[in-house]
């Protein structure tokens, strides 16, 4: 089993990267949440792996953290019809420390929003994952991870109280988790929940 690939980011799109390693070029999927963290060509790119053989395929999925990874297996594994492909649409629209805090709380509304997911595909990612997550490699997260990264391997409540604070304001879930993750990564580990959520509305 290929856990993590390490070599030159060659290119990138936002479901997609390759990295060369050895001479060769690996196609690696990747959910959103992760090429947000990439850098850019040309630079050296780790990320942990996890591989799906088939018959007619051989395919690489890719996550800029273990707990990423960690979680899409659990996806996979765990709740019937999600396939790598459903499970990398749900960990593109809603970042890792959103998605659990909603497994948790059994906020079907907030999963249920996901493209492709609908109400009891919702419910089932709470009744099978509810007691599975919060101790899924949450400390996994490495120094290629980003900010918000950081905050979730803390158990900090930085992040999940800045997205809370936005879909108060009236921002739907997933452009509400976007933001705080985008000004997460402008501000670093080190910033508040107050100037999370005013880098969030600039």
């Amino acid at each position: 089993m290929i856990v993590s690939l390490t070599g030159t980011l060659v290119s990138a799109t936002p479901l997609h990267a390759v990295v060369e390693a050895g001479g060769i070029g690996y196609e690696v999927h990747i959910p959103v949440t992760t090429a947000e963290k990439l850098p850019a060509p040309g630079a050296s790119v780790k990320l942990h792996t996890h591989a799906v053989y088939r018959e007619d395929a051989q395919t690489l999925y890719g996550f800029a953290t273990v707990a990423d990874r960690d979680f899409f297996r659990l996806l996979i594994e765990n709740v019937t019809g999600i396939g790598p492909k459903s499970a990398l649409t749900i960990m593109s629209k809603l970042s890792l420390p959103l998605l659990e805090g909603a497994i948790r709380s059994g906020d079907i509304a907030t999963l249920a929003k996901c493209p492709g997911i609908g109400k009891k595909t919702a419910e089932r990612l709470v009744v099978e994952l509810k007691s599975k997550v919060g101790g899924v490699g949450l400390a996994g997260s490495t120094a290629a991870g980003s900010a918000s990264d950081d905050m979730a391997a803390s158990g900090d409540t930085r992040l999940h109280d800045a997205v809370a604070a936005l879909m108060a304001l009236g921002y739907k879930a997933t452009d509400a988790d976007q933001a705080a993750r985008r000004a997460a990564l402008a501000l670093g580990a080190g910033a508040t929940t107050e100037q999370l959520i005013k880098k969030s509305l600039s």
